[in-house]
Protein backbone atom coordinates (compact mmCIF):
# COMPACT_ATOMS: atom_id res chain seq x y z
CA UNK A 1 0.00 0.00 0.00
CA UNK A 2 1.14 3.53 -1.12
CA UNK A 3 1.09 6.73 1.31
CA UNK A 4 -1.55 9.07 -0.25
CA UNK A 5 -4.59 11.23 1.70
CA UNK A 6 -6.96 9.52 4.36
CA UNK A 7 -4.40 6.92 5.00
CA UNK A 8 -2.77 5.88 8.22
CA UNK A 9 0.64 6.36 8.15
CA UNK A 10 3.48 4.36 10.52
CA UNK A 11 6.83 5.45 9.73
CA UNK A 12 10.13 5.73 11.61
CA UNK A 13 12.78 8.89 10.75
CA UNK A 14 15.92 10.54 11.93
CA UNK A 15 16.43 14.15 11.76
CA UNK A 16 19.33 16.00 11.79
CA UNK A 17 20.56 19.82 11.10
CA UNK A 18 22.90 21.44 8.70
CA UNK A 19 25.74 19.89 9.89
CA UNK A 20 24.76 16.53 10.27
CA UNK A 21 23.99 16.34 13.89
CA UNK A 22 21.37 14.15 15.25
CA UNK A 23 18.41 16.12 16.48
CA UNK A 24 16.19 13.30 17.22
CA UNK A 25 15.01 9.65 16.36
CA UNK A 26 12.70 7.28 16.39
CA UNK A 27 14.38 4.44 15.43
CA UNK A 28 14.50 1.80 17.94
CA UNK A 29 11.50 2.54 19.41
CA UNK A 30 7.75 2.64 18.44
CA UNK A 31 6.69 3.97 14.95
CA UNK A 32 5.07 7.42 14.48
CA UNK A 33 1.83 7.63 13.41
CA UNK A 34 -0.12 10.36 11.24
CA UNK A 35 -3.40 10.95 9.12
CA UNK A 36 -1.86 11.75 5.50
CA UNK A 37 -3.41 14.90 3.87
CA UNK A 38 -4.52 16.46 7.38
CA UNK A 39 -1.76 18.56 8.53
CA UNK A 40 -0.33 15.58 11.19
CA UNK A 41 3.33 16.58 10.34
CA UNK A 42 5.45 19.51 8.72
CA UNK A 43 4.12 20.38 5.24
CA UNK A 44 7.68 19.76 3.74
CA UNK A 45 7.89 16.05 5.43
CA UNK A 46 4.23 15.31 4.50
CA UNK A 47 4.30 16.36 0.35
CA UNK A 48 8.02 14.40 0.33
CA UNK A 49 6.04 11.09 1.82
CA UNK A 50 3.12 11.06 -0.40
CA UNK A 51 3.53 8.11 -2.84
CA UNK A 52 5.96 6.17 -1.01
CA UNK A 53 5.41 2.51 -0.37
CA UNK A 54 5.77 0.36 3.18
CA UNK A 55 9.09 -0.55 3.07
CA UNK A 56 10.43 2.33 1.45
CA UNK A 57 13.63 4.73 2.75
CA UNK A 58 14.10 7.99 2.01
CA UNK A 59 16.16 10.89 2.26
CA UNK A 60 14.45 14.77 2.67
CA UNK A 61 15.28 18.19 3.02
CA UNK A 62 12.79 20.51 4.44
CA UNK A 63 13.68 24.38 4.02
CA UNK A 64 12.06 26.24 6.85
CA UNK A 65 8.96 27.53 5.46
CA UNK A 66 8.03 24.62 5.08
CA UNK A 67 8.70 22.71 8.56
CA UNK A 68 8.56 25.23 11.64
CA UNK A 69 8.91 28.96 9.75
CA UNK A 70 11.20 31.70 9.09
CA UNK A 71 13.01 32.71 13.14
CA UNK A 72 10.98 35.37 13.50
CA UNK A 73 12.92 38.12 16.03
CA UNK A 74 9.20 39.71 16.69
CA UNK A 75 8.71 36.77 18.55
CA UNK A 76 11.23 37.67 21.11
CA UNK A 77 10.36 39.43 23.93
CA UNK A 78 11.94 40.69 26.87
CA UNK A 79 9.97 40.42 30.64
CA UNK A 80 10.63 41.72 34.19
CA UNK A 81 11.80 38.78 36.14
CA UNK A 82 8.89 39.61 38.44
CA UNK A 83 6.12 39.09 35.91
CA UNK A 84 7.47 35.32 36.57
CA UNK A 85 8.17 34.91 40.14
CA UNK A 86 5.36 32.62 40.54
CA UNK A 87 7.56 29.93 38.35
CA UNK A 88 9.28 27.57 40.46
CA UNK A 89 12.98 26.35 39.27
CA UNK A 90 12.36 29.41 36.24
CA UNK A 91 15.84 28.56 34.12
CA UNK A 92 16.80 28.76 30.54
CA UNK A 93 15.37 26.16 28.20
CA UNK A 94 11.90 26.17 30.57
CA UNK A 95 9.38 26.29 28.12
CA UNK A 96 6.43 27.99 29.13
CA UNK A 97 2.61 28.78 27.61
CA UNK A 98 1.60 31.96 27.37
CA UNK A 99 -2.03 33.69 25.80
CA UNK A 100 -3.26 36.92 24.72
CA UNK A 101 -6.92 35.77 25.90
CA UNK A 102 -7.59 34.48 22.45
CA UNK A 103 -4.38 32.42 21.51
CA UNK A 104 -1.79 29.92 22.90
CA UNK A 105 2.20 30.23 22.33
CA UNK A 106 4.66 28.58 23.67
CA UNK A 107 7.68 30.44 24.94
CA UNK A 108 11.41 29.39 25.80
CA UNK A 109 13.35 30.96 28.20
CA UNK A 110 16.38 32.12 26.65
CA UNK A 111 18.00 33.97 29.31
CA UNK A 112 18.37 35.45 32.71
CA UNK A 113 19.62 38.07 34.08
CA UNK A 114 19.75 40.50 37.54
CA UNK A 115 16.35 42.04 36.49
CA UNK A 116 14.98 40.51 32.92
CA UNK A 117 13.80 37.58 31.24
CA UNK A 118 14.47 36.80 27.50
CA UNK A 119 11.51 34.81 26.40
CA UNK A 120 11.30 33.10 22.73
CA UNK A 121 8.55 32.36 21.17
CA UNK A 122 9.71 30.59 17.72
CA UNK A 123 9.58 27.17 17.57
CA UNK A 124 13.43 25.66 18.57
CA UNK A 125 13.93 24.75 14.66
CA UNK A 126 12.37 27.85 13.28
CA UNK A 127 14.89 28.91 10.43
CA UNK A 128 16.53 25.66 10.14
CA UNK A 129 16.18 23.69 7.40
CA UNK A 130 16.07 19.63 8.20
CA UNK A 131 17.26 16.69 7.13
CA UNK A 132 15.01 13.55 7.54
CA UNK A 133 15.40 10.45 6.93
CA UNK A 134 12.38 8.39 6.61
CA UNK A 135 11.68 4.96 6.80
CA UNK A 136 7.58 3.94 5.93
CA UNK A 137 6.62 0.82 8.01
CA UNK A 138 3.05 0.33 7.96
CA UNK A 139 -0.04 2.06 5.75
CA UNK A 140 -3.68 1.51 6.14
CA UNK A 141 -7.01 3.01 5.37
CA UNK A 142 -8.47 5.85 7.94
CA UNK A 143 -11.15 4.74 9.67
CA UNK A 144 -14.16 7.06 8.92
CA UNK A 145 -14.09 7.86 13.25
CA UNK A 146 -10.26 9.19 12.53
CA UNK A 147 -11.32 11.01 8.92
CA UNK A 148 -13.95 13.06 10.85
CA UNK A 149 -11.84 13.83 13.65
CA UNK A 150 -8.93 14.76 11.44
CA UNK A 151 -6.05 12.28 13.54
CA UNK A 152 -5.28 8.99 14.52
CA UNK A 153 -6.63 6.61 17.06
CA UNK A 154 -4.08 4.40 17.04
CA UNK A 155 -2.57 1.70 15.41
CA UNK A 156 -5.53 -0.09 14.76
CA UNK A 157 -8.10 3.29 14.85
CA UNK A 158 -9.96 2.51 18.04
CA UNK A 159 -10.09 5.42 20.22
CA UNK A 160 -11.89 6.60 23.54
CA UNK A 161 -12.28 10.45 23.78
Amino acid sequence: MTVTADHVVEFEYTLKNDKGEVIESSVGGPGVFYLHGHGGIIPGLESEMSGMSVGANKSVAVEPAQAYGEYDSALVRKVKKEELKGIPHLEVGLQLEGSDGENFQVFTVTSIEDENVTLDGNHPLAGQKLHFEVKILNVRAATAEELAHGHVHGPDGHHDH
